[in-house]
């Protein structure tokens, strides 16, 4: 997969973790950029989880939509 696939897969993507997690703002999907520790990152913050919790969301959000970093 080359940059601009990446890039494009991101864009897609962006709308699904909106929904999912509707606390992170456009500045934070633009930080996170399709890196899953930095998404993980930034729900903490958001919603106050642990590590452990973020991580099961992800997780769990990477299963229904068929998304592997």
């Amino acid at each position: 997969m080359n940059t601009d696939q990446a890039s494009g897969n991101w864009k897609q993507l962006k709308g699904k973790v909106k929904e999912q997690w509707g606390k992170l703002t456009d500045n934070d999907l633009t930080i996170v950029e399709g890196k899953r520790e930095q998404l993980i990152g930034r729900i903490q913050e958001r919603y106050g989880y642990g590590r452990e919790a973020a991580e099961t969301e992800v997780k769990e959000w990477e299963t229904r939509n068929n998304h592997r970093w």
